[in-house]
């Protein structure tokens, strides 16, 4: 997992160089904190970038599987095979404010992936992909769940898009203001931004206690326990 990232010409950073993550745990890290991603294709002519959920595999490629699903039908998952994509997995982590507007910023960790995605055909393998999904979102999840039936499988499609095109690029810290504006009368500084859960809702139709699983992904997010 520490394999530095290789860049190519479209993950090589042309601004800010120094926010560039060597690193391929600093990918893995981006991608395992996230739960949706953005993928770009090009359908008719036109490029389209749709929200959708993720799942990761480290443990059966030297450099990682992402997968990605949608229905059969859908129009980026039946043209995202024949084509190179771009999936980008973004966290906001605060707003930088500085004395001057032009050095106003964000703090950040984001993620930048190129391939071509493979349409997983076998039963076995889709129904791994579906579950790393799941998971991801809320590990264990998938073991206390009904699993798909044949039917919901025929109408799903999986992708498998390799880890192995990527970058990385982050901001942390204060703003970065010019020498002469330092003793302007402006306040400068961050607004952090997090994600928190709240306390997990009962379905109306459901009055089973909350599972161990739900919770505890629920306390990670910092929902009060």
């Amino acid at each position: 997992m520490t394999t530095p990232l290789q860049p190519t010409a479209r993950t090589s950073l042309r601004r800010s160089k120094e926010r560039a993550a060597t690193d391929r745990q600093a990918l893995y890290d981006v991608l395992l904190d996230g739960m949706f991603c953005h993928l770009g294709v090009v359908v008719d002519g036109h490029p389209l970038v749709l929200p959708t959920a993720y799942g990761i595999d480290l443990d059966h490629s030297a450099a990682g599987i992402m997968y990605l699903h949608g229905s059969v039908a859908a129009r980026s998952v039946v043209a995202a095979p024949d084509q190179t994509v771009c999936v980008t997995v973004t966290h906001t982590d605060g707003l930088v404010l500085a004395r001057s507007a032009f050095h106003h910023s964000v703090n950040y960790r984001s993620a930048v992936i190129f391939g071509v995605p493979r349409l997983v055909t076998g039963a076995e393998e889709k129904l791994h992909g579906l579950n790393r999904i799941v998971d991801h979102l809320v590990p264990g999840r998938s073991t206390a769940v009904r699993p798909p039936n044949r039917k919901e499988l025929a109408k799903t499609s999986v992708l498998a898009l390799s880890l192995t095109e990527a970058s990385v690029k982050t901001r942390s810290g204060p703003a970065n203001d010019e020498e002469e504006d330092l003793n302007l009368p402006y306040w400068t500084g961050v607004i952090p931004l997090h994600s928190v859960a709240g306390e997990p809702e009962n379905n109306p139709d459901c009055d089973l206690l909350v599972p161990a699983h739900v919770r505890s992904r629920a306390n990670r997010l910092g929902a009060p326990s």
